[in-house]
């Protein structure tokens, strides 16, 4: 299966245990389990709340990266303002 992205937080999700539930329990391939569930999201993130969010999850993910590869909370921070606009849920 091609790997998808959550269109709220951009987090890859590479098997159907990784994507949403629509309210029939059926598979959402839009959005991760963790911003869609059971039909609803599970926040009410503003885009900047939700970037804040991620952003504090940086240090798990800079665990995964060789040392030169880690980013700053500045650098994701920006790098999320300009993404995130492209996603679904945050298209205007």
């Amino acid at each position: 299966m091609k790997k998808k992205i959550c269109q709220s937080c951009g987090m890859p999700m590479g098997d159907l245990l990784e994507m949403g539930t629509n309210a029939d329990h059926t598979e959402n391939t839009d959005y991760c389990r963790f911003c869609y569930y059971d039909g609803h999201f599970t926040n009410d993130f503003t885009m900047d709340e939700m970037i804040q969010n991620c952003a504090d999850m940086l240090e798990r993910f800079n665990e995964d990266l060789d040392e030169d590869e880690t980013l700053t909370r500045e650098v994701a921070v920006a790098t999320m303002k300009a993404y995130f606009p492209t996603l679904k849920r945050w298209k205007k």
